[in-house]
């Protein structure tokens, strides 16, 4: 008998181009102020220049060594250095106005060698496209080129720190996006490490950068809510990734008793918070708890295992396992293991929704035709159900750190 395996979907995984490689996809007027700029281009991340750099690029490594790692399918955000940036884009700050056509120009490179890079792995990959918030009308047609290029990972929504000069997530100005996605079924991703602020490179900068930076991503959901995007729009998918997941239910109850108290207060005119809630039941509709269920989603990487016990209140439907392949703090090369310590003795069909079948509802694998690539290479029921005694030698993942209780954030 034949003995029944995960069909495991990583909601969080990472990929792009060598810098040369993404000149083919630049429009030819940009090619001689890329030549001058990618000669003098230092790129910082060690990651990047160290041999194993092509995991990010190379298709056939990757297919192998996701397989080997039991995993079958993967939504890929961006990693390395598209033109014209001067880090990698997830982090870098807002271009200012002279720096905008060129930096949205390497951006709309990056979609393109994206589109052929999950083309070459037919059914496996969900590629996330980039934007900018500068220009919200070429945003808006970059929506629907994506669309129809069959990036079905959807779109990686920028952070809009303090100091950007871009309207907060709440404005008005963003609506054309959020229709855009509504209408054309794109799932709107928000992932750590966009949204913060410049803190310098001291080292406390460096701690209060780790303390703070998920707590500024969070911020685009209670900005959305809010700002009433789901009222207006209420097709649209947020999906939160990479920010822990324990934090949900605390933030949910937080947003929750503002909402109800500033709607109760705007009732009471003349009193000092009557103006905080002003109009926000028009705007938003329903509560920040009820638009979470019906609107939200977590990319919940290598999820640990007092998250886990939280499923419930985070939403089982709303869960999608990661394991931030290539970097070092993701589970490869030992997701299985990973899997284990979050999941072990939990029900069958909760852990088969985390791991693979909720990613498969959002960005819109094929569960059966995925099935067969599980069959050979997914991990077993029996496998994961089994407690991991020992932590494998060599894992950095945190998932693997001792410890482990609910964050404030």
């Amino acid at each position: 008998m034949t003995e029944k395996r995960y069909t495991v979907i990583s909601a969080d995984c990472h990929a792009g181009a060598d810098l040369l490689d993404y000149r083919p996809y630049l429009e030819s007027r940009h090619h001689d102020a890329f030549d001058a700029w990618a000669a003098t281009y230092v790129n910082p991340y060690e990651d990047l220049l160290a041999d194993t750099a092509d995991r990010n690029w190379n298709s056939d490594r990757r297919v192998s060594e996701l397989e080997q790692d039991g995993i079958v399918a993967e939504v890929v955000f961006p990693n390395t250095i598209p033109p014209f940036f001067p880090s990698a884009s997830l982090m870098a700050p807002a271009p200012t106005r002279e720096e905008f056509e060129q930096r949205w120009a390497g951006l709309r490179a990056h979609n393109r060698w994206l589109a052929d890079f999950c083309a070459a792995a037919p059914g496996r990959r969900a590629g996330v496209f980039q934007i900018l918030l500068n220009d919200v009308e070429a945003a808006v047609k970059e929506i629907h080129w994506a669309a129809d290029a069959g990036l079905h990972g959807g779109l990686l929504l920028p952070g809009t720190p303090p100091g950007s000069g871009l309207p907060e997530l709440y404005s008005a100005a963003y609506d054309p996006i959020w229709a855009a996605c509504a209408e054309r079924g794109v799932p709107v991703n928000h992932h750590a490490g966009s949204a913060s602020p410049p803190l310098g490179d001291e080292p406390a900068a460096r701690a209060v950068f780790m303390v703070e930076t998920t707590w500024f991503s969070h911020r685009a959901l209670w900005h959305m809510v809010f700002g009433g995007a789901f009222r207006r729009h209420p097709e649209l998918r947020l999906v939160l990734t990479e920010q822990g997941s324990g934090w949900i239910p605390g933030v949910l109850d937080m947003l929750d008793y503002y909402h109800g108290r500033l709607v109760a207060a705007a009732s009471r005119t003349g009193t000092a918070e009557s103006k905080f809630g002003a109009g926000l039941a028009d705007s938003m509709g329903k509560g920040p708890s009820e638009i979470w269920r019906e609107n939200c989603f977590v990319g919940a990487s290598f999820m640990r295992p007092h998250e886990a016990r939280m499923r419930d209140r985070i939403g089982l439907d709303k869960i999608m396992w990661g394991s931030d392949y290539p970097h070092d703090e993701g589970t490869h090369p030992f997701s299985r293991e990973g899997l284990r310590i979050a999941y072990a003795g939990l029900p069958k069909d909760e852990i088969a929704a985390m791991v693979g079948g909720n990613a498969a509802r959002v960005y819109g694998f094929d569960l059966e035709r995925l099935g067969a690539v599980a069959a050979r290479v997914g991990p077993t029921v029996r496998e994961v159900d089994e407690p991991l005694k020992e932590t494998p030698a060599g894992a950095t993942s945190p998932v693997f750190a001792s410890g482990g209780s609910v964050r404030v954030w």
